[in-house]
């Protein structure tokens, strides 16, 4: 009688936040799709049984765990979705629309706050995020995630959030019972049932998104993007019991040297914003990352019976990150923005010279229309295949080595 094979390991996955940049995030999912068919592994339980996201990131691994017992169906779902996106399915982008949030939301910045006493002239964002609600509602089928938990089809769903109220960074967690949370400085974890309202609340690009409110611990606290403050994003799938963890990130880890020539001119509002963003969005992940490298390869050196007796561990990490500059490819698509937005954005600094990327950053955020998604989606395709021995290895699959099959582009059409 042949033993027993032990359990696979708990596999995370870590989805970064970055707004519209999130796209490539679906490319890689439905890369790791195609390579798990294509593996034999098609019949086998959900990949990804811990799921961590943040911001946009959070959407996507909402819409993910949703479909947990149908990984390739939920993939396609959301690749679905991104690639028929336009900004009006995110943020209202009529002229009404942009006229009652950004244009009196500048004009009040010009004009002083004085104009803004009577409370209901203060706008609370740039723009209006009511349309992402609607898209959430049927992207997100969050009813079903008590069914998939209990049939062990998904092992927790973790979103994080950052409390403008407290400053704290919080970790919503929807999970079995058993699981216990955990506090840090400055962040902590709670068990609570996730809503469509966390999502917004994770997603809330500060001053480009309002605030959301959630109860937390018996009263009312206001939430923004969870990339704010999050000096560890692989903490979640950490504590929640992942032992290896694919990161999937919205910006490349590192920046070649003198890939992108200082400006000389001085920098218009949109640069420093987009600036501003990708501090937020981008920085921790990198060193986060690099701190579990230095952890796993400091527990190497350390003697087993000593090692057993610490309370690290080490964790397989698998990063995927852009190849590709997206400031640069979203420079390329800004006249696909909504009229309203581009004149909105114009005033900031943002032009339609797709060589001008240095209001790209912003924009890169901002830019949720199918000619950018769809570009971002296929860059992440053209990575994880890049990478394919890497993931197979990650996974244990057994790749046959033969080539993949033409892809198939009906969603796209």
């Amino acid at each position: 009688m042949s033993p027993e094979l032990p359990p696979p390991p708990l596999t995370g996955l870590v989805l970064s936040g970055g707004g519209a940049r999130a796209a490539y995030q679906v490319g890689v999912l439905e890369a790791i799709a195609q390579l798990r068919r294509h593996c034999g592994e098609a019949r086998g339980p959900n990949p990804f049984p811990i799921i961590a996201g943040t911001s946009a990131g959070a959407i996507n691994g909402a819409a993910l765990a949703c479909g947990a017992d149908h990984f390739d169906r939920a993939v396609r779902r959301i690749a679905r979705v991104w690639s028929h996106v336009h900004a009006g399915n995110i943020y209202r982008a009529d002229s009404l629309g942009v006229m009652q949030s950004g244009a009196r939301w500048l004009t009040l910045l010009s004009l002083g706050w004085a104009l803004a006493r009577l409370r209901r002239t203060r706008p609370h964002s740039l723009l209006d995020n009511a349309p992402l609600e609607l898209l959430l509602g049927r992207l997100v089928p969050l009813v079903r995630l008590p069914m998939l938990i209990r049939k062990g089809h998904l092992h927790a769903l973790a979103i994080t959030a950052s409390s403008y109220s407290s400053g704290e960074h919080v970790t919503f967690f929807e999970a079995n019972a058993n699981l216990p949370v955990w506090t840090r400085s400055q962040r902590k974890a709670t068990h609570d049932r996730i809503t469509p309202t966390h999502l917004l609340a994770s997603s809330a690009i500060p001053f480009i998104f309002p605030a959301q409110a959630i109860e937390l611990d018996g009263h009312t606290e206001y939430f923004g993007d969870g990339s704010m403050r999050q000096s560890a994003p692989l903490a979640p799938a950490i504590h929640l019991g992942a032992e290896r963890i694919l990161v999937v990130g919205a910006g490349r880890m590192h920046e070649p040297e003198g890939d992108a020539p200082p400006t000389p001119t001085y920098p218009t509002l949109a640069q420093v914003a987009g600036h501003a963003l990708s501090n937020i969005f981008l920085d921790a992940l990198s060193v986060d990352v690099e701190r579990a490298q230095r952890i796993n390869h400091t527990m190497t050196l350390i003697p087993p019976e000593v090692r057993a007796r610490s309370s690290l561990r080490p964790v397989d990490l698998l990063v995927i990150a852009p190849s590709q500059r997206i400031d640069a490819v979203a420079a390329r698509h800004v006249a696909e923005l909504p009229p309203m937005v581009r004149r909105l954005l114009s005033s900031l600094g943002v032009t339609s010279d797709a060589q001008d990327v240095r209001g790209a950053a912003l924009v890169s955020y901002l830019l949720f229309e199918q000619g950018y998604t769809r570009e971002l989606m296929a860059l992440g395709r053209a990575d994880t295949f890049a990478r394919r021995g890497e993931v197979c290895r990650f996974f244990g699959w057994n790749d046959p080595g033969t080539p993949l099959p033409p892809e198939d582009t009906t969603i796209y059409n």
